[in-house]
C-alpha cells in the first residue's frame, strides 16, 4: 500500500512538472504555424464525420426521450429548449471531446509513445531539440482551437437531429418547438459550452502527450500507456465539466 502511494504521488509530481513546462513554453515564440495546421487538420477537420454522427444521434435520442416524457403535460414544444439547452452547455463538448479522446487523443499517446520506445526523443534531445516544444506545444494550440470548433459544429448537429426526431418522427409542432428554442436559449449556453471545448482540448491532449512521453517496454508499454491515456482523460474531462459547471452557475450565473 505504501508502495502505491509513493508511487502515485511521484506520477502527480512528474505530471505537475510536465504541465508546467507545457504553460511555459505555449509562450516562448516562434511558433510551428506548420505543425499547428497539420494537427488541427487531423484532429478538427478529419474528425467532422464521426463527431457529427456521435451527436447526430445523441440529438435524436434525447429529443426522443424528452417528448415522449413531456407529451404527458402536453409541452412536447419546450423539447427544443431542453435539447438546444442541453447540447450546446454540456453533451456537445463532452462527448466531441469523449470521440476525439478515442480517435485522437489515443494516436498521439501511440505516435509519441513509439518514438520514445525506438529513441527517437532521446536523438532530439541530443540535437538541442525540445521534445515539448516540437511535438507537443503545436498538439496543445491545434486542440485548443479543433476541440471548439468541432463543438460549434456539434451543437448544429446535434440541435437538428433533436428537431429532425420532433418534426419528422413524432409529429410536433416545428413553429412552436423552433420558437420556444429560440426564445429559451440564451449565448451564454453557446459560449459555456465552448469554453468547456477549450479546457478540454487542453486537459486531453496535455494527458496523452505526458504518457506518451513517458512510455518504455517496447510495443507492450506503448499499449499500455495508451489505455491508460484514454482512461485518465476520459475521467478528467468529466470531472472538469463538472467543476466548471458548478463555477458557471455558482459565480457567474450562467
Amino acid at each position: 500500500m505504501l508502495d502505491f502511494f509513493y508511487k502515485l504521488c511521484r506520477s502527480l509530481s512528474d505530471f505537475v512538472r510536465f504541465l508546467g513546462d507545457c504553460c511555459r513554453w505555449l509562450f516562448v515564440p516562434p511558433y510551428r504555424i506548420g505543425q499547428i495546421a497539420e494537427h488541427i487538420e487531423r484532429i478538427g477537420l478529419q474528425s467532422i464525420p464521426i463527431v457529427s454522427l456521435s451527436v447526430f444521434t445523441t440529438g435524436m435520442i434525447l429529443a426522443l426521450q424528452l417528448i415522449n416524457i413531456m407529451y404527458i403535460f402536453r409541452a412536447e414544444t419546450f423539447a427544443g429548449a431542453a435539447v438546444a439547452i442541453a447540447m450546446s452547455r454540456e453533451l456537445a463538448p463532452v462527448v466531441t471531446a469523449i470521440v476525439l479522446i478515442a480517435k485522437n487523443g489515443s494516436a498521439m499517446t501511440a505516435e509519441i509513445g513509439s518514438m520514445k520506445v525506438t529513441e527517437q526523443i532521446a536523438a532530439m534531445e541530443t540535437m538541442a531539440v525540445s521534445p515539448l516544444r516540437y511535438l507537443v506545444v503545436p498538439r496543445i494550440f491545434a486542440s485548443i482551437l479543433a476541440f471548439p470548433a468541432l463543438t460549434a459544429v456539434a451543437n448544429a448537429v446535434g440541435v437538428y437531429g433533436g428537431y429532425f426526431v420532433a418534426a419528422h418522427v413524432m409529429g410536433v409542432n416545428r413553429v412552436a418547438y423552433n420558437q420556444t428554442m429560440f426564445f429559451f436559449v440564451d449565448p451564454d449556453d453557446i459560449w459555456t459550452g465552448l469554453i468547456k471545448a477549450a479546457v478540454f482540448g487542453f486537459i486531453v491532449t496535455v494527458i496523452c502527450c505526458y504518457h506518451g512521453l513517458r512510455t518504455n517496454g517496447g510495443a507492450k508499454g506503448v499499449g499500455r500507456r495508451t489505455t491508460a491515456a484514454v482512461v485518465i482523460s476520459t475521467v478528467a474531462i468529466l470531472v472538469a465539466d463538472y467543476i466548471m459547471t458548478f463555477l458557471f452557475i455558482r459565480f457567474l450565473g450562467m
